[in-house]
């Protein structure tokens, strides 16, 4: 939940299309309009009623992303998002033929676990047998398709007037989310029940290959995406946070639909979920609906928390691949997770350093010295719930070198231990921030989402409106203390591109 995000004349553009200002949002208005509700199963619901126009939004907020995947599965919580629009054995099977599906689906599993074993035997492996099995899993991939009704379940949605429909899967959390018609709120508690209470895996190492395509465009083709995963593997040597999302090409390679169903059995259970519902509805609509449908999901524990705890870094680390491309630099440094004291904090930094136009980064390396073409900072990097890294970054101008980029960057930052942040600087950034969250807050998805997510992190969805008194609180003092604790080098790791020249075979 970053709040100190730049955005530019935001102040403005909230006048301009008619959103309300920071001075104009009644938080405690809002918050009037808002209830929480858990079903006996533990599933978490918060409503809002906005009867401003007959929409809803709706949003399951799941506690799992991919700092959850399994070891030997890594990108596993991105494949499950793709799963989750596949249906049920009621959305998305022609004929609804369900035994003959399943048998379907079954021989795809024992056609692939038999690829898949002959492939781990390594140099034992016979090749002709390996060719002989792919040909096999694609028969059965065949005969299971005939029974899929592709897309169903969004088809059912754009045909009640639903709009928006979507997820996203991060390193700490998955997201699902539309919006439709209020008078068709019923529709979203019946199909979002459904594919949590009966999905069905069809497709899976289809869904697995578009994954794997995602992993090539992103990392693979991608020479900052390749230098971002060496980067986190050498920032994290102990927490998953040190993988990418995406994941290993390998463990994609390897993961079967089994795993997938353990995954699905650990983590989508009702304790784990929290769903938002806020437009134009009632609360007692909206809880008879929830006990009606949700309430049907069997009770579960919830899933422990990771107890891996990244250990103290003891020295520098840095990483640099060779590219052709042009350079590239960017640093981390470990800082605590976002349920921290110093959050807000560390977001002011992060605004004051190298969030836009106005930042000092900008100002001095773009502007003034004319020696990089873009800088940011990324204030919780890759993910927020555990201890992450506080992320700068900068895209050195033609000619200039990564190194010249680093030296510049550093020198900046050493600066912000002596040289306290002006009481003007930190007032502006205090607005744009206070904007900042008006402006996530303005929109039923974007209060929907909000209110899960805090629900999710603080345990408590009003903590959400405790962010302007946080905001207000930060001074000068804090931010030049974290800046003094943090930014040492011991505590630092470093990433570049190296260009290099084409040779003449390229």
């Amino acid at each position: 939940m970053q709040r100190f995000q730049t955005r530019a004349v935001i102040l403005g553009l909230c006048l301009t299309l008619g959103i309300p200002s920071a001075l104009a949002f009644d938080f405690d208005t809002v918050k009037e309009n808002i209830s929480k509700f858990t079903l006996d199963n533990g599933l978490t619901v918060i409503v809002m009623e906005d009867h401003s126009a007959p929409v809803v939004t709706c949003v399951t907020y799941a506690n799992v992303g991919t700092v959850d995947d399994p070891k030997g599965a890594t990108g596993l919580a991105h494949v499950f998002e793709h799963m989750a629009f596949k249906g049920t054995t009621e959305i998305g099977v022609e004929s609804h033929d369900v035994k003959a599906e399943a048998a379907a689906i079954a021989k795809v599993d024992e056609a692939f676990n038999a690829w898949r074993d002959e492939v781990l035997l390594a140099h034992l492996s016979d090749p002709a047998r390996l060719e002989q099995l792919k040909a096999e899993l694609k028969f059965a991939q065949d005969a299971a398709g005939e029974f899929v009704v592709t897309n169903e379940f969004g088809r059912i949605v754009e045909k009640n007037g639903g709009v928006g429909l979507n997820a996203g899967t991060g390193s700490d959390q998955t997201v699902y989310f539309f919006s439709l018609p209020s008078n068709r709120v019923e529709l979203w508690f019946a199909m979002e029940s459904s594919r949590f209470i009966d999905p069905v895996m069809r497709e899976f190492y289809k869904e697995v290959d578009v994954v794997k395509e995602e992993r090539r465009m992103r990392t693979e083709s991608s020479p900052v995406g390749r230098l971002i995963e060496e980067f986190l593997g050498a920032a994290f040597k102990a927490h998953p946070y040190g993988i990418t999302g995406v994941g290993h090409m390998s463990d994609l390679d390897m993961t079967n639909r089994e795993v997938a169903n353990t995954f699905y059995a650990k983590y989508y259970v009702p304790s784990n979920l929290v769903v938002a519902v806020v437009g134009d509805v009632k609360t007692r609509q909206i809880k008879k609906l929830a006990k009606s449908y949700f309430g049907r999901l069997p009770k579960a524990d919830k899933p422990q928390r990771l107890g891996t705890v990244e250990p103290p870094q003891l020295g520098e680390r840095r990483v640099s691949i060779e590219d052709k491309a042009q350079p590239f630099f960017i640093v981390g440094y470990h800082r605590p997770a976002e349920t921290h004291a110093d959050n807000a904090a560390y977001a002011a930094l992060g605004d004051y350093l190298g969030q836009g136009r106005t930042s000092i980064l900008y100002k001095k390396l773009v502007i003034e010295d004319k020696i990089a073409v873009q800088t940011s900072t990324l204030p919780q990097f890759p993910g927020s719930k555990y201890p992450t890294l506080f992320g700068v970054y900068a895209v050195p101008a033609q000619g200039v070198s990564a190194k010249e980029v680093e030296d510049a960057v550093l020198a900046e930052i050493e600066k912000l231990k002596t040289d306290p942040i002006p009481a003007e600087e930190l007032e502006f950034i205090k607005a744009r921030a206070r904007a900042s969250l008006i402006n996530d807050l303005s929109s039923r998805s974007g209060m929907a989402i909000q209110l899960a997510a805090y629900e999710t992190a603080y345990g408590n969805w009003e903590r959400l409106f405790d962010e302007l008194d946080l905001i207000q609180a930060v001074t000068a003092e804090d931010i030049q203390r974290i800046a003094n604790d943090v930014f040492v080098r011991k505590n630092r790791t470093v990433g570049t591109i190296e260009t290099i020249e084409p040779t003449e075979e390229t």
